[in-house]
């Protein structure tokens, strides 16, 4: 592998993170609790982290901020744009893998 500096490194994970957010931003028809199940994570998840590293270098960012920057909207309104009701299978998925 290819040696990188630590700037390069820091510019392709922001890269990488740019390109999440918009492929998470147009796949609107994957919820929350798919990717929870899934991977682990969700875009709250991801907007959690985003806030945490901006408080982290002493950046005032709350919650809903940080959410809309990942959703590219307000959370409220992709929720009611978007959001569906989980399912009893959903639910069940989630049960099981938050043991």
């Amino acid at each position: 592998m290819t040696e990188i500096d630590q700037e390069t490194q820091t510019e392709l994970e922001a890269a990488a993170f740019r390109t999440l957010v918009t492929h998470l931003r147009q796949r609107n028809d994957v919820q929350n609790i798919d990717l929870m199940n899934l991977s682990g994570f969700c875009r709250n998840c991801l907007s959690r982290w985003y806030m945490e590293a901006a408080n982290e270098k002493g950046i005032e960012l709350d919650k809903d901020g940080a959410r809309e920057i990942v959703y590219g909207m307000p959370y409220a309104d992709w929720r009611d744009r978007f959001q569906s009701e989980a399912t009893e299978e959903q639910k069940a998925a989630f049960a099981k893998s938050h043991e």
